[in-house]
């Protein structure tokens, strides 16, 4: 009980001396503290590597991380080689399986990863050798299994339609292409074409490539002295051989004379993604660094007290959030702005991030917004330094990048002596609002608007890949001669009488597609059901289980999902129903009152295709022909549902002949940013189907 009334006596103290306080005067800021840093051990092996060592005897751990010291390669048309080595590295080596080396590195409770240009071993002290032994083995015998690269490619592949339907993805690689023009690494992006073009043997050339001793690293930090570093660097790395690190100037990025604006289409998204960047002239550790953070963090990179949060989250409110970022790499660096708008105030949105972007270099900020920046800036280096990990980082940037050796320990004092002078000089040198790349993810619709912050008011369109998109070519036939082309390339006939005649003997059909994500534990099958005239179902099952039902018997139906139960089709939904009927809908485009438009011809992944939009209501959606074969390769279906925007993509390949019917055996399919890889495993045409599957 004393206790209690003690405790609560000094809150009473304290309370009346914070009474006394007078609040209208700031307080003056603190001296920034020294910073007393462990000066970390360095030395360097006859073969090349400079060792790091930072002790730290706290735990009885130790971590180790080797860094290549090569620039980026030029991947060209194989970009994205970097990354798939960098996630097959581990997938085995010629002593061990991968099963039996994660099962190794499971039991004595370590980490073991790599990348495209580093490994990374943390493990206890009692297990170092254990650990070393593994993290060599793969250094030294990696030997990329035809089997793992094969599904390491299939990963990929299915990354890659995600990033089709990701906005920021899609902003992000228009924005690397227009910052970096060809022939810099960073405006090099992986595609299904130069994945396609990626082999084993190129894995393995790079791999011997970038991992060489010459000009790495090697940083050892924790539960370990120096004798006994230098005692395992002679054990574990000595022997280790390699060409030359690689160097090059790859420049420090495509400088525009005036705005430019590039648009990626997302049909019928509601919002747009906006993303305004530029590159910026400036390598880690120069003096401009520390003043031009600060400068960013007041303009959008500090979270909500930040200018653009005010003003297009706060004031606007056209957003949920609006912030800014700024990359200071070796090869590159460059700062963008970025959010996601409305569509009606995509354009609006646009001129307020422009005038923030103009306005940090037209006067002082206040005392306020660079007090905060600072004190939050301040808080996360003190932060930093609770890691051993950091010592060791410090070490290693010291030592890459040239820098003083005591950049870090006076650190906060520079970080102090930003003032106001020194962010406006920053703003004015380095921040422009006339020389951006403005790119834009989203709907058409907001095109015309677009074109005011275009220096010469023209639009460039880029694909998802940042790829430049052709403009789209008119067509050359009618949209019916269109669909007539296609019904006959669908049955293999020249004229309608004969693909009618086919079609009529088509009386039922029967369809398994087995849908794979490298996510899934399992294949997803979607089995879809047909029985002439008008009776439609599908479902979707995973061992077992069923995931989805939908299911439509001529007058009536219903779909029903794990999530949300049953759900009757409402009487709209019948009537849109029964006026597509039949194995194909387009027949009965021109009588059943679907708007339909042939908007030309598009080029997509090096094949012209033809363009046909179709609208139902509140729904649209687009075919894509080939405009040689007439086949369909791709659809894309937009649906309303509520305030959101369901999007779905298929694609469509390897056409083959069943019961006189052009069947696809491979697809793909985009639900939202979820991708899957499908191939057809059963189609029955005729045979006996169960009422019970309309039920």
């Amino acid at each position: 009980m004393k206790k209690i009334i003690l405790s609560g006596a000094l809150i009473l103290m304290a309370t009346a001396s914070f009474g006394q306080l007078d609040r209208s005067v700031r307080p003056q800021a603190a001296t920034p503290p020294t910073i007393n840093i462990k000066d970390s051990e360095v030395f360097k092996t006859a073969n090349g590597i400079t060792v790091i060592l930072s002790e730290n005897h706290k735990l009885p751990k130790v971590s180790i991380r080797l860094v290549m010291g090569s620039d980026p390669f030029l991947e060209g048309p194989k970009a994205g080689l970097s990354a798939v080595a960098g996630q097959l590295i581990m997938s085995g080596t010629t002593n061990r399986t991968k099963d039996k080396l994660d099962s190794e590195v499971d039991y004595i409770g370590a980490t073991l990863t790599a990348d495209g240009n580093s490994m990374f071993l943390s493990c206890l002290t009692k297990h170092i050798d254990k650990g070393l032994g593994l993290m060599t083995d793969v250094l030294y015998n990696a030997n990329f299994p035809e089997s793992e690269f094969n599904r390491i490619i299939k990963q990929n592949e299915s990354g890659l339609l995600s990033a089709k339907s990701n906005p920021d993805q899609m902003a992000d690689n228009a924005e690397r292409k227009a910052n970096f023009p060809a022939g810099h690494p960073y405006g090099e992006i992986m595609t299904e074409a130069t994945l396609a073009a990626i082999k084993k043997a190129d894995v393995e050339a790079y791999f011997k490539k970038m991992f060489t001793p010459d000009g790495s690293y090697l940083v050892i930090v924790g539960d370990v002295t120096k004798e006994q570093a230098t005692k395992m660097v002679d054990q574990y790395f000595a022997s280790w051989k390699g060409g030359p690190v690689f160097k090059s100037d790859y420049g420090q990025g495509q400088f525009n004379k005036g705005n430019r604006v590039i648009f990626v289409k997302k049909p019928g998204a509601v919002q747009s993604k906006v993303s305004i960047s530029f590159p910026v002239k400036m390598k880690p550790g120069e003096m401009n660094q520390i003043p031009l953070t600060v400068t960013n963090g007041i303009l959008g990179g500090g979270g909500f007290g930040t200018r653009l949060m005010q003003n297009l989250r706060e004031d606007k409110a056209y957003t949920y959030g609006c912030y800014s970022a700024l990359d200071i790499t070796d090869n590159g660096s460059w700062f963008s702005a970025a959010g996601n708008f409305r569509n009606d105030v995509t354009d609006s949105a646009i001129v307020q991030i422009l005038k923030e972007i103009e306005g940090i270099g037209n006067a002082y900020v206040k005392d306020s917004e660079l007090s905060l920046t600072k004190s939050a800036m301040a808080g996360n280096f003190a932060r930093s330094l609770e890691s051993p990990q950091t010592i060791a980082r410090f070490a290693l940037n010291i030592i890459q990048n040239n820098l003083p050796k005591d950049y870090y320990q006076t650190y906060l004092k520079r970080l102090e002596g930003v003032d106001k002078d020194a962010v406006l000089e920053m703003a004015q040198t380095f921040f422009t609002a006339k020389n951006c790349n403005i790119v834009v993810v989203g709907n058409e619709e907001i095109l015309e608007k677009l074109k005011v912050f275009d220096a010469d008011g023209k639009i460039e369109m880029f694909d998802a890949f940042g790829n430049e998109v052709k403009e789209m070519k008119k067509a050359d036939i009618s949209k019916e001669q269109l669909i007539e082309k296609y019904i006959y390339a669908a049955t293999a006939t020249t004229s309608m009488k004969a693909a009618t005649k086919k079609i009529k003997k088509i009386k039922s059909l029967k369809q398994v597609i087995e849908l794979s994500n490298p996510q899934f534990p399992a294949p997803l099958l979607m089995t879809s059901y047909f029985v002439a005239p008008n009776k439609e179902a599908m479902k979707m099952e995973m061992q077992g289980m069923m995931i989805q039902k939908e299911w439509f018997d001529g007058t009536k139906g219903a779909s029903s999902n794990m999530q949300t139960g049953k759900k009757d089709l409402t009487a709209e939904e019948i009537a849109k129903k029964q006026k597509n009927a039949g194995l194909f809908p387009e027949l009965t485009y021109a009588t059943s009152g679907v708007k339909t438009e042939l908007m030309g011809i598009e080029n997509q992944n090096g094949v012209d295709v033809y363009v046909l939009k179709i609208v139902d209501g509140d729904n649209q959606s687009f075919d894509y022909f080939d405009v040689k074969t007439f086949q369909k390769v791709k659809s894309v279906s937009i649906q309303k549902q509520g305030d959101d925007v369901v999007e779905v993509t298929r694609t469509y390949g390897d056409y083959k002949d069943v019961s006189g019917i052009q069947v696809a055996h491979k697809t793909s399919l985009m639900l939202g940013e979820m991708g899957l890889e499908g191939k057809v495993t059963t189609v029955e045409v005729n045979g006996k189907i169960e009422e019970t599957v309309f039920q």
